[in-house]
């Protein structure tokens, strides 16, 4: 997994990079941080402010720079297990990242 804090280098970016690199250690999540002033590239997102949050190149809304609001988010992003159907009879029974016969109503990604 790659996330990505992509900013103009302001103290606000800072906060935020050095606080996905906190809960990506604290949570042993497997990902590689990487902190950009690449203001393209937020523009090739579409988004006209920073920062921006990406989880293998998808922005992420993140309340602030705490700790707390980005271990929430990125928690809630690479989640294998959270329930993402709002009919279980059309999930995957194992909530795995197989399709049940004829397709899971999540695209696969409970």
């Amino acid at each position: 997994m790659k996330i990505a804090v992509l900013g103009s280098g302001c103290t606000t970016c800072k906060k935020l990079h050095v606080a996905v690199k906190k809960v990506v250690k604290d949570e042993n999540i497997d990902a590689e941080v990487e902190y950009s002033t690449d203001i393209r590239r937020i523009v090739e997102l579409g988004l006209m402010m920073s920062p921006v949050l990406t989880v293998d190149g998808k922005p992420l809304t993140v309340k602030s720079t705490s700790e707390k609001d980005v271990k929430e988010a990125l928690l809630g992003a690479t989640s294998k297990d959270k329930d993402c159907c709002s009919d279980a009879s059309n999930c995957c029974p194992d909530k795995t990242d197989k399709k049940k016969e004829g397709g899971c109503s999540c695209g696969g990604n409970c």
